[in-house]
């Protein structure tokens, strides 16, 4: 009889979350905080540009993004199942890399979220605009930073209730906007302009592939398949906050592989379907990218209730992605004060199990983003959801190469004994790192994306020195004092 894979010889024995933590979050919690940190801006807000990118071949851009990023989760639950810990990725690149890969991958991936909380926070006041023009955009952005940073600070059953509901709206909405859609589309009810909505707007207007695969314009911009590419893959950031939950979940082994298995595909319908409806009522060279597609349709018929409420979904959608955002920076900074990568104060958690100084301190650093939707609006969406994008690749990557590593060190048995293995193995690790590179690549192609690209390295070579730093600081301190800091309770 095989080994279990959580004693198995060669295997790396698991660690039971972190201390102070709460094994409060249950299955259905991680659900739907998986699956709604990936429904939000890049749906609600960003397909609109995807879509002026690729046309109606936007329904071929997610599939493939959506595979990959599948792939990702897979190899992120691989580790996840039988080590379920705060931190995630970074725990494991600390344990199976070193130290300094711990310290990239975790601030890495907290930078990340900071670059899409300010994104989240910068498109909220779109959307309360949409109801009350004369709101600036920082109040609605200062409004919901405040808000969020309360539930958080509860307690991770309230932040788990919070995101559920958040979710169930977000999903509840999708589903009967697609309904309603397909009705529509059914009915032939003409919009305002007189057009009347038809599966036949998927290749009347220039075919079903109109930009081509990649093609530039008079004006020199680049678009095509390809490029709507680089926006698909920002959009399906956030599902690793399955990952971030591991610590926290009741029953791990149970709840993660239900999770990673059942999230793509939901996303992928919701995206595909969703869009598809969007493509039918409004052909995608009319879609102005004013506001949210989602809204734009029913505008378009005259369905004015309907958009109001789609417009109350969308607002939703963001808080609650920024909601997840403000969570996973939380435990971030928690795990990352544990392995001696991040001051210890931030590795302290009150006595409801929440890392108070880590959600203060990823919170007080958003504050920015109030700032930046103030000064200056247009580059609060576009260039910070580049500069998130080459932070979530960064994340991506390091998720695989650690997988293979964590793999490799597992004896011939224990890796025959894994509960939930990456399908393909180092096939697979090195098509998704094939992958991400060429997105990489194709962002250079993009006035919008390229400082993003520029700046990736930058952001490395910073991370790299500062790790550098930690590390003496770190041997310094276990010299001195060889007992670690443990969290107060």
């Amino acid at each position: 009889m095989t080994a279990s894979p959580a004693s198995a010889p060669g295997r790396p024995a698991p660690h039971d979350g972190a201390p102070g933590l709460r094994r409060a979050l249950k299955n259905r919690h991680i659900q739907m905080i998986a699956l709604g940190g990936a429904i939000g801006t890049g749906l609600f807000f960003g397909s609109a540009e995807a879509i002026s990118l690729a046309g109606p071949a936007i329904l071929l851009a997610y599939p493939i993004g959506g595979l990959v990023i599948y792939l990702v989760m897979r190899a992120l639950g691989e580790m996840s199942v039988e080590d379920p810990h705060a931190g995630a990725f970074s725990h494991y690149a600390y344990r199976h890399w070193g130290r300094r890969a711990g310290f990239v991958s975790g601030w890495n991936y907290w930078f990340n979220y900071v670059a899409v909380s300010m994104v989240e926070l910068a498109v909220v006041g779109a959307f309360v605009n949409y109801w009350l023009p004369g709101v600036p955009p920082w109040v609605s952005a200062a409004v919901v930073l405040v808000l969020i940073t309360a539930v958080n600070l509860t307690g991770v059953r309230v932040f788990g209730e919070v995101e559920f509901w958040g979710a169930l709206v977000k999903v509840a909405a999708v589903l009967g906007m697609i309904v309603l859609g397909i009705v529509v589309i059914a009915a032939g009810i003409p919009g305002q302009d007189g057009l009347i909505p038809s599966v036949t707007h998927l290749w009347d207007h220039g075919g079903f592939l109109p930009q081509g695969l990649m093609a530039q314009t008079p004006d020199g911009a680049w678009v095509g398949l390809l490029m709507a590419l680089v926006v698909v893959m920002f959009s399906f950031g956030g599902v690793e906050l399955i990952g971030m939950t591991a610590g926290e979940a009741e029953d791990p082994q149970r709840s993660i592989p239900r999770a990673v298995n059942q999230v793509v595909v939901r996303v992928l319908l919701f995206y595909v379907l969703a869009l598809g409806v969007i493509l039918c009522v409004i052909p995608w060279d009319r879609i102005t990218g004013e506001t949210s597609p989602f809204v734009e349709i029913f505008d378009s018929v005259g369905i004015s209730v309907a958009a109001h409420l789609l417009n109350l979904v969308c607002l939703t959608a963001v808080v609650s992605v920024y909601n997840s955002g403000l969570y996973a920076n939380g435990r971030m900074l928690y795990a990352l004060a544990h392995q001696g990568n991040a001051p210890a104060f931030l590795g302290r958690v009150n006595r409801r199990g929440v890392p108070v100084n880590g959600v203060l301190a990823s919170s007080a650093v958003t504050v920015v983003a109030v700032v930046v939707v103030f000064l200056w609006p247009e580059f609060a969406f576009q260039y910070l959801m580049s500069i998130a994008l080459i932070a979530g690749i960064i994340n991506w990557t390091m998720v695989m190469l650690t997988e293979r590593r964590f793999r490799r060190a597992l004896t011939p048995q224990a890796r025959r004994g894994l509960r939930f293995p990456l399908p393909g193995g180092d096939v697979a690790t090195w098509a998704v790192v094939v992958f991400l590179s060429a997105v990489v690549v194709l962002m250079l192609f993009s006035p919008a994306y390229r400082v993003a690209v520029f700046l990736g390295p930058v952001w490395l070579g910073i991370l790299l020195v500062a790790s550098t730093a930690a590390g003496r600081r770190a041997r310094s301190a276990a010299s001195a004092a060889p007992a670690t800091p443990t969290p107060t309770r």
